[in-house]
């Protein structure tokens, strides 16, 4: 089963190992592929957003379509790009971080893969079938509930499936954290991307079911009548907009939490410095996502809350804004006479930096209330949003992908490549957004379909046009890059960057056991302490011995497929019962492959000790 083996054998084979595997690395390798074709289509929505608006009374989408894709482009890139990319680098990283050789449940993390990628393609099938959810990304009552056709009715199924399967991506993880760890590490001598991802796991575990319930009301106001929100029979539309930014909020640092993390291993990697503060940094992770459950209610300054609320809620928005300028500072800290190594990983750190900086700074501005009734659904809260989650989450992605791509792939992204990217990612970015604080501040609203002549808004416009096209040009140069060196890349030994952590201490890619013996951990950054002292790999924590892996399984496949296709069930029985079947049918197919489950008996298989004797030697 080495990975020479694997290589060799055909493509069916190879599809099915995919199909089946619950190895954290493959699924890595899923959710990298699955987040980038989502983050690739929401980035061509984004572009023909930008084109309808290139210049006054354009007509190059029309108003529904145009709504469609604002709608759409907010879902796709937050709910089935951004956080799907990031539990892909979590499930190739984290394991290895604490020296662990699996998640804690390999068959739930298959099953969270398949949910989210059933539930992103059932929203997308939307595009064909007679039109896109078109409420935007927030869905708001009772926009949402009077939208005709099924288009919102792919979004709430779509979602609630795709969501289920984060939920199980963030338990699984938890569990991981707090039962998985090697000898000797831990919580203090955890690296802050296994800390951020501890965290952030957290924060899904208490945002989503917040979700979760407003699509199910949602769901039962569209297809079965209720009222949730219908205020002529009883409803409150604001309950929705509680509970959508209840998860909203916190959904925010689920998508920029594990970049601080990561970003923090590659200044500490690339200073050749421990980082600095890291129990402050620590707590304020910690102090961050306690926060950011306080804070729901600053996107609801002009609903009418009154003067009490919005004072509440300005202050607790403010302060979250101390444990940030905490890790800025610890940060530059590292950096402060350390061993610079400037290279593709790095630079996307440091561009994050001052891009983050300036999202948070607007972020301050618009927790002023007062001023907040000037800003608010204006331009200036589109150039926020996305100094925070371009400029955060973003560049967080891409630093990640460079700096561990090495150690998921085995090959070296080439530099040149690299480096052209970023600059011109970072020109386009910066043109693209900052010019839309002053268009907001001019009074251009967003989610407008056109814009008239001579309000001063033309050139702006076409500006912020040009930057969105430089970051596509950018992508398409990271896709080539991407291609390139699967082809010809440098291939890569266990350590290219002189690292600290333990995922470096094994070989790249690494085995499909991870660990042959489980690593000894003696404190912060603990392959560091073993080059210190001369060693240059782990000191292992066990003699060699026999090691158990999970089997293999289809089931997580068939059973998102079940729910797949109950969700077509759920939208078209509204309009003929016939569809009810295919309701039991998903259902059914789901049930039992979980009683399947339930009922047999995986065992799973032992490497013996010999041919892991065998493969060193």
């Amino acid at each position: 089963m080495s990975i020479a083996a694997t290589q060799k054998r055909g493509f069916g084979a190879f599809l099915w190992d995919y199909l089946t595997t619950v190895d954290h690395k493959k699924i890595a390798h899923l959710y990298l592929f699955g987040g980038g074709f989502f983050f690739l289509l929401g980035g061509i929505e984004a572009l023909f957003i930008r084109i309808q608006l290139i210049k006054p009374e354009n007509d190059f989408l029309s108003a529904g379509l145009y709504n469609e894709m604002i709608t759409m482009h907010g879902t796709t890139m937050i709910f089935l790009a951004a956080m799907p990319l990031f539990l892909g680098l979590m499930n190739a990283i984290m394991p290895l971080q604490i020296g662990a050789r699996d998640v804690a449940f390999p068959f739930l993390n298959s099953l969270g893969f398949w949910l989210f990628m059933f539930g992103g393609i059932l929203l997308n099938c939307s595009w064909f079938l007679g039109g896109a959810p078109d409420a935007g990304w927030t869905s708001y009552a009772p926009l949402s509930i009077q939208s005709p056709g099924h288009g919102v009715d792919f979004y709430t199924l779509g979602l609630q499936i795709s969501g289920a399967g984060t939920l199980m991506g963030g338990i699984n993880f938890l569990v991981t954290i707090v039962t998985m760890r090697a000898p000797g590490m831990t919580y203090m001598r955890m690296p802050l991307f296994t800390w951020t991802t501890f965290v952030t796991s957290v924060l899904i575990l208490f945002a989503f079911p917040a979700l979760t319930v407003g699509l199910f009301l949602l769901m039962f106001d569209r297809m079965f009548d209720s009222a949730f929100f219908d205020v002529a029979l009883g409803g409150n539309t604001v309950i929705w907009q509680h509970l959508f930014w209840i998860f909203g909020h916190p959904e925010v640092y689920i998508l920029i939490l594990p970049a601080f993390g990561l970003f923090s291993d590659i200044f500490s990697t690339f200073s050749k410095k421990r980082l600095f503060g890291y129990t402050a940094m620590v707590f304020a992770t910690i102090l961050i996502a306690f926060l950011g459950f306080m804070v729901w209610a600053h996107h609801m300054f002009t609903v009418g809350l009154g003067p009490v609320a919005n004072s509440i809620f300005a202050i607790a928005t403010m302060a979250i804004a101390v444990p940030t300028g905490i890790k800025i500072f610890n940060w530059l800290a590292t950096m402060w006479g350390g061993s610079i190594t400037i290279n593709s990983a790095m630079l996307w750190a440091l561009g994050f930096i001052p891009s983050f900086t300036i999202g948070g700074m607007t972020g301050v501005m618009l927790a002023s209330a007062v001023a907040d009734y000037q800003y608010h659904d204006t331009y200036f809260v589109v150039a926020h949003f996305h100094y925070v989650i371009v400029g955060g989450s973003v560049f967080g992605i891409l630093a990640g992908i460079h700096y561990w791509y090495p150690k998921m792939f085995g090959r070296i992204l080439h530099e040149g490549m690299g480096k052209a990217a970023f600059w011109i990612f970072l020109i386009g970015f910066n043109l693209t957004f900052f010019i839309q604080h002053f268009l907001g501040l001019m009074g251009m609203p967003r989610r407008y379909w056109v814009f008239l002549e001579d309000q001063g808004l033309d050139t702006g416009n076409l500006i912020s046009t040009i930057g969105a096209f430089l970051m596509g040009v950018a992508v398409i140069i990271l896709l080539i890059n991407i291609i390139y060196t699967a082809a010809k890349g440098e291939k890569a030994p266990a350590d290219p960057w002189d690292g600290r952590t333990l995922e470096w201490a094994i070989p790249s890619p690494p085995p499909f056991y991870n660990f042959k013996q489980t690593p000894l951990t003696r404190g912060l950054d603990p392959l560091w302490i073993e080059k210190t002292e001369g060693k240059g790999k782990m000191t292992p924590a066990e003699p060699l011995g026999d090691i158990h892996m999970p089997d293999g399984s289809i089931l997580p496949f068939i059973m998102s497929l079940g729910f797949f296709v109950a969700g077509f069930g759920f939208i078209y029985q509204v309009d003929h019962s016939a569809w009810l079947l295919a309701v039991f049918a998903g259902i059914g197919t789901a049930l039992i492959c979980m009683l399947i489950r339930s009922l047999k008996d995986y065992h799973g298989y032992h490497i013996k000790k010999e041919d892991l004797e065998r493969e060193a030697d």
